[in-house]
């Protein structure tokens, strides 16, 4: 018993001593919004601005997948690559979400069901954004301060999220 205690703790300092490299949209990131979406409609927040963050957690969930499949499937160019998941994921979630009925007629958005209006918003925007970092971090060769995408892509969906709010409460 106390063997195995001891091979556990040094295995244990092995991996900790040795960091990996860190990803903008880590795994306990993706799992820890899915979690916090799950309970918006117990809050009751609007489903236009849950599908915001739905929308920006598919492509969360994308975007770390295209690493997983690029690693072992070079079929693609990345680029291309980027596209077909992000679009099949977003493709596949929506279909999901109007099959098991996730998706109530509680009010339309220019003829569009609240949530999956802000699902395609979000999801746009999630895309644009990443697409916006890759060309400063390009330009620049290197990031402009430190976790810079996280903080412009949540930055992008509470700006997104705050001008759903005030479309709805104030002109729809």
């Amino acid at each position: 018993m106390l063997l195995t205690v001891i091979i556990s703790l040094l295995l244990l300092i092995v991996l900790l001593a040795q960091p990996a490299s860190a990803f903008a949209h880590c795994p306990l990131c993706v799992a820890g919004a899915a979690g916090g979406l799950t309970l918006a409609r117990i809050f009751g927040i609007d489903d236009s601005i849950t599908g915001v963050w739905i929308g920006a957690l598919i492509g969360a969930t994308s975007f770390w997948a295209e690493k997983f499949v690029y690693k072992r499937i070079k079929i693609f160019p990345l680029s291309i690559l980027r596209q077909i998941l992000y679009f099949t994921f977003f493709a596949l979630t929506i279909a999901s979400f109007y099959q098991l009925n996730l998706v109530v007629k509680m009010g339309d958005i220019f003829g569009v069901h609240k949530l999956t209006f802000g699902m395609i918003a979000g999801g746009v925007l999630f895309y644009l954004v990443d697409l916006v970092n890759d060309y400063v971090i390009k330009k620049n060769a290197k990031v402009l301060f430190p976790y810079q995408r996280i903080v412009v892509s949540l930055g992008s969906m509470v700006a997104l999220s705050i001008g759903i709010y005030i479309l709805i409460n104030y002109y729809i």
